[in-house]
């Protein structure tokens, strides 16, 4: 009889999770540094889907918050900072990255990447010892919470509102001189003040050619 072999289940929160940098940093004066890319890898056989928490969610967007990674495979995540003030110069934050199985709630691992707004990258501060860096990161993060990431929504553009009532109007107007007999048309009810040229009426043709084409446009 074959014993089949299975894969030893996971304990909540014990898989290493594999992120790349470790640590975000934007630059008030660099408009191109407010654009960061996290990078998830997936070395293990299986596929994982993954969660961005964050501590400060109003401050970023975060393009894909939630998501799937194949097999030893990688995606990235962009995170933009949007909310490029002096009084968040120096501030950390945290984004936490929760991975599960596909077919599991329980988050098997987790890994926090911090991220830090500065003035300007000519300005950087003198660097700290790494134990008091470390340990005024953990301070700070002591009663910290984390939430969910808003969805990513592109920007929305007007919907538009169809032709004017002025372009309407001229569009009739232009329709109706169309309709009118033309200059030197003897046989005709029409009282001969409202009879148009040829010229008038090609250029009646040519507006209501344009206005055609705004209208499809809009």
């Amino acid at each position: 009889m074959q014993q089949q072999h299975r894969q030893p289940e996971l304990v909540e929160g014990s898989l290493p999770v594999f992120v790349f940098p470790t640590e975000l940093v934007f630059y008030a004066d660099e408009q191109s540094s407010h654009k960061q890319v996290l990078t998830l890898y997936n070395p293990y056989e299986f596929a994982l889907k993954f969660k961005v928490l964050c501590t400060a969610p109003n401050k970023y967007t975060v393009v894909d918050a939630t998501g799937a990674v194949k097999p030893q495979c990688c995606v990235d995540i962009v995170i933009r900072h949007r909310d490029v003030r002096a009084c968040h110069y120096g501030v950390y934050d945290k984004f936490r990255l929760q991975v599960s199985e596909q077919s599991q709630r329980k988050a098997l691992g987790r890994k926090e990447v911090t991220a830090t707004l500065r003035p300007s990258a000519s300005q950087e501060p003198p660097s700290p010892r790494p134990q008091d860096e470390e340990r005024r990161i953990k301070e700070q993060f002591a009663d910290s919470e984390f939430f969910e990431q808003t969805a990513f929504q592109t920007e929305s553009r007007p919907v538009a509102g169809g032709p004017s009532l002025l372009t309407v109007l001229l569009g009739l107007v232009c329709m109706a001189a169309l309709m009118l007999p033309t200059l030197g048309e003897q046989e005709s009810t029409v009282p001969v003040y409202l009879h148009l040229s040829v010229n008038k009426k090609l250029v009646a043709a040519y507006v209501l050619g344009l206005l055609t084409m705004v209208i499809l446009r809009t």
